[in-house]
């Protein structure tokens, strides 16, 4: 457990999808980094990591042209169409983004066959249900928000696993929100707190590291003066402070999304819709 001169911050945000940005993408770049992979910057500011092989590439972008910060493909060929992708808008935990990183480089350590995966229903190691299962055995709920559309979402509504079916446009997922996977947080999915997407061919182990630390009941550390941007009144700020316990427990947790639930409204009870998914307002980054 660390010590509190240890911790990056002031105090405990809980649920941790409420937490932001650290604003620095430093965490989610070393374990590229630490497997020597080349980095580059612009004279923006944005930096660039490329695979040995320049099969996998990454991009930070806080001068980019949308609010996606981080950005990351992998290919096939190194001068084609990348096979998968992946999206995080500025304001979503970078724990999150550096969960996926962790991962990928383990990913590439073991090859194409590895981090080239394309999921396969019903398969003991790729089946897409495996990216969904932490949530489910977190105490999340299933849900279908839309048409073609499941979801699965953390029992204060707050946050949401969604996976569109259906045949989708390659393009489409890569520059757009209208990918097959998408992560968010906030009060509404076409305006959320921040988001995450990936496209169909995303490897399953690196969707399912990312939900496992989405889900996590552990809080994140963030600096006091900045809670502005946490969801107003939803999220539970826990001191860092030595006479205090290092962070609040699951139970503590579980009692504080209780006590929030109480004064929500009563949901509606989804339904199936006979209209196509509403397309979602403005380009990702």
């Amino acid at each position: 457990m660390p010590l509190h001169d240890d911790i990056d911050g002031d105090v405990y945000v809980s649920p941790r999808y409420l937490a932001r940005t650290t604003e620095t993408g430093d965490p989610a770049l070393d374990p590229l980094r630490n497997l020597g992979w080349e980095l580059h910057n612009d004279d923006l500011g944005n930096a660039y990591l490329n695979a040995p092989d320049r099969k996998v590439r990454l991009g930070y972008l806080p001068e980019g042209d949308d609010d996606g910060l981080w950005r990351i493909n992998a290919y096939k060929d190194r001068f084609g169409p990348p096979v998968w992708g992946v999206c995080f808008n500025d304001s979503c935990p970078t724990e999150f983004v550096t969960a996926f990183t962790t991962a990928l480089a383990a990913a590439y350590e073991q090859g194409p066959s590895s981090y080239l995966a394309r999921p396969v229903s019903g398969s003991k190691d790729r089946d897409p249900f495996l990216a969904v299962a932490p949530l489910i055995q977190r105490g999340w709920l299933i849900d279908r928000p839309r048409w073609g559309v499941f979801a699965v979402h953390s029992p204060d509504g707050l946050a949401a696993l969604e996976y569109t079916t259906g045949d989708l446009d390659p393009e489409v997922e890569l520059t757009t929100r209208e990918a097959r996977w998408q992560l968010w947080a906030g009060t509404t999915a076409d305006r959320p707190f921040w988001y995450a997407t990936a496209t169909t061919d995303t490897p399953v182990a690196l969707l399912k590291a990312v939900t496992e630390s989405f889900s996590d009941p552990a809080p994140l550390a963030r600096w006091r003066d900045a809670t502005y941007s946490y969801v107003e009144g939803k999220a539970l700020l826990t001191p860092i402070h030595p006479s205090h316990p290092p962070h609040p427990t699951p139970l503590d947790v579980q009692r504080a999304v209780s006590r929030r639930l109480a004064t929500l409204p009563a949901p509606s009870v989804p339904r199936w819709s006979t209209t196509s998914r509403p397309a979602l307002p403005g380009q990702r980054r």
